[in-house]
């Protein structure tokens, strides 16, 4: 009874999580807001109740798999203490706690405006994805591409099929507007879910007699429900075309059934193991899910590629929202300048390198190649994808409001970039606090070791180097729109400043007399670059001198803005000049100068 409950109970909590993610996106971007406010406000109270039945569902679900862990009655695992040390002694068991604070945090927060619903939505995703870091093993391989797949999986389907319940808990006039939005969003979920469904296939099932397993079959049933699902999907797009929207609404009953099997088939799935393959374990795959690459080389580290599932897929879905801007530009005419778009590729691309290229494999062995690794994804890749304008060409081609009253997605970016937050944050100081001083809350605080230990924490540091370089120099040279405009002078500063900064953390890790990653890379037993001190200390060395190169080119790039502006502002007063002379009339000099000669006269007189 118990082995059919687990499955049953973990389908239940991942089906209300991915319909209380799909009433969220149905008033983010569905329903109709009104400047900035959700409109209905009926569609909330359905979120915090399907909420509370997504928080009470993973209740039975732990007490379900507790006593299925332990092979005792269910009754019996209504022990407090047991039920403590599986959520704060388990790997599984905290990401569940996790989910267990996401639901509680959505549950008090406001929903009444249309930023706070993309928070949520944040928020709900997390929660969701927490327990998929914890699937299968580290020693099964292919680790990274097998949890990034999974995990971009599961928010696909959660686009997917809560999208579409969302949509059908609009009224029929609003569900009427909202189709083609929603269609936009299905084509996109579609393509993901088959490319990341085909990355698992491939991590887990490596053979004919792999796929004649149990997880085999589970997973051809799977893929056979999802095929059904991409051809609901194909007919639903064409006929919204042909707007035959009868049609579109008969056959959304049946799709929604097909998913919510679909999903009761996926988790069926995450509780079978898959078939196991001739791996000779080390502690290095035990511990990074990656086998230990040979000494490296510079061939082995230009040419090697081990794949970061995550960060692929992001970087892929970002390099494809930038396509499709060009593309919408181009359809209207309007040329995007090619130099933007060859240094968008060339920092997405150094980004990628440096996760899953040659750099970013040795980066799980050695802390030399980690530290190169850092300085390319924060100092090297953010000036190209800063130089390509992502913000001017989402703000040229992201959706508008419906109608007069409707804010819509451009205009909750240009909301979001004008609040009291972006002010904050793109504040010189506060970026120059992220930039240079999480380094030293990171590399001189157990937090280094601790993220060092699971992929999760390699793409936490990945995502926060990458953003806190592209805030940093998006503020020194940036050519898009930004709150609040900096003087030329507060960015040399700022430079300077963070020159000295990041020298100082690079010579502290130079001088350092001991290992400061906690004893990650001694349990890895690598047999080359046996010296750990000797190979910190080379990492403090590249830091230093990777990160001063891009910083004094910022430094460059500021005079000559700095230079361009002068020449600019110049010009434009010999043209006032001018126009004023030819129509008879005082330049701005000139009446300046009369303007402080009035002052003098009324002075003399007082």
């Amino acid at each position: 009874m118990i082995e059919v409950l687990a499955p049953l109970s973990k389908g239940l909590v991942q089906l209300l999580g991915v319909l209380s993610i799909g009433l969220l996106i149905a008033i983010a971007f569905l329903d109709k807001d009104i400047k900035g406010a959700v409109s209905n406000l009926g569609l909330i109270k359905k979120i915090k109740l399907f909420l509370i039945f997504w928080f009470v569902s993973l209740v039975l679900f732990i007490l379900i798999q507790i006593a299925y862990l332990l092979e005792q009655p269910l009754f019996t695992s209504f022990d407090l203490t047991v039920v403590r040390s599986y959520l704060t002694q388990t790997s599984i068991g905290k990401s569940y706690l996790i989910q267990f604070a996401g639901i509680l945090l959505l549950l008090v927060l406001p929903l009444r405006k249309i930023l706070i619903s993309y928070l949520a939505i944040l928020i709900a995703l997390g929660s969701l994805i927490s327990p998929v870091f914890q699937s299968h093993g580290s020693a099964s391989g292919n680790h990274g591409l097998a949890i990034g797949a999974l995990v971009i999986h599961v928010i696909a389907i959660s686009f997917w099929v809560g999208g579409l319940f969302g949509l059908t808990q609009l009224s029929k006039e609003q569900k009427i507007i909202a189709l083609p939005r929603f269609s936009e969003i299905a084509l996109w979920s579609a393509i993901a879910v088959a490319l990341s469904g085909a990355a698992t296939a491939f991590t887990r099932l490596d053979s004919f007699s792999a796929w004649q397993s149990k997880y085999g079959a589970v997973t051809i049933l799977k893929i056979f429900l999802t095929v059904i699902l991409i051809g609901f999907g194909a007919i639903h797009r064409r006929w919204i075309i042909a707007s035959d929207l009868p049609s579109v609404f008969r056959l959304i009953t049946a799709e929604i059934a097909i998913m919510f099997g679909t999903i009761f088939v996926g988790s069926w799935l995450s509780t079978i193991s898959p078939p196991e393959r001739e791996i000779v374990l080390t502690p290095g795959l035990l511990v990074t899910g990656i086998e230990l690459p040979p000494e490296p080389t510079l061939s082995r580290i230009l040419f090697s590629y081990e794949i970061d599932g995550l960060m692929l897929g992001l970087l892929i879905f970002v390099v494809a929202l930038y396509i499709k801007g060009v593309i919408i530009l181009s359809r209207r005419g309007v040329k995007w300048p090619i130099g933007r778009t060859l240094a968008f590729a060339a920092g997405i691309s150094a980004v990628d390198f440096a996760t899953s290229g040659g750099l970013g494999l040795y980066s799980h062995f050695s802390f030399s190649a980690h530290m190169s690794a850092h300085m390319v994804i924060g100092m090297i890749a953010p000036i190209g994808i800063v130089l390509g304008a992502p913000i001017t060409l989402a703000l040229r081609t992201l959706p508008i409001g419906r109608d007069t009253q409707e804010r819509g997605v451009r205009g909750s970016f240009i909301a979001l970039l004008h609040s009291k937050l972006g002010r904050f944050y793109t504040n010189p100081i506060v970026a120059l606090a992220i930039f240079d001083g999480s380094l030293f809350a990171l590399y001189f605080t157990p937090l280094f070791g601790n993220l060092m230990q699971g992929h999760t924490g390699h793409f936490v540091m990945s995502i926060h180097f990458l953003l806190a370089g592209i805030l940093f120099f998006q503020i020194l040279i940036g050519i898009d729109p930004m709150p609040q405009k900096v003087p030329h002078l507060v960015k040399i500063i700022i430079i300077f400043a963070a020159m000295s900064i990041h020298a100082f953390f690079s010579i502290s890790i130079m001088s350092a007399s001991t290992l400061i990653d906690g004893g990650y890379f001694a349990q890895l037993e690598r047999p080359w670059a046996t010296d750990l001190l000797a190979d910190q200390k080379l990492g403090g060395s590249i830091g230093w001198a990777m990160g001063e190169i891009p910083i004094l080119l910022a430094l460059l790039a500021t005079f000559i803005q700095w230079s361009r502006a002068d020449k600019k502002e110049a010009n434009r007063i010999d043209r006032a000049s001018d126009r004023a002379a030819a129509m008879g009339e005082d330049d701005e000099l000139a009446q300046y100068n009369r303007y402080l000669s009035e002052l003098n006269k009324k002075d003399l007189r007082e």
